[in-house]
């Protein structure tokens, strides 16, 4: 599995209101992923740096996402470009559903 820490500025700082709204605007985009477990849209605290943490297959997967067409998107809705960084995650936690997934290697 890989995680992708995508963040990007904000051209000016905003609540946990209003990026509820934004993000919920993009959310639907992301159901039904094609390689993708979840993803946490994130804010900081001081409300000027957004963007999503993402749980995926294989970086194959997010890399068919993160294309020309995404950024530019992200540039439009949030004003600024993202960056992209990727982490192995060879085990992760769910407390929800009880789970420890380890991908067979």
């Amino acid at each position: 599995m890989i995680i992708a820490l995508v963040q990007f500025k904000l051209p000016a700082p905003v609540s946990v209101e209003k990026a509820t709204a934004l993000f919920e605007g993009s959310a639907h985009l992301y159901r039904d992923m094609p390689g993708l477990i979840r993803k946490h849209y994130v804010l900081t605290e001081d409300g000027t740096t957004a963007g999503g943490i993402y749980l995926w297959e294989t970086r194959d997967a997010a890399e068919r996402v993160y294309d020309g067409a995404w950024r530019k998107m992200v540039m439009e809705r949030y004003g600024s470009e993202p960056q992209v960084t990727y982490f192995a995650s060879p085990v992760s936690v769910d407390n929800v559903s009880g789970e420890i997934l380890a991908p067979a290697g």
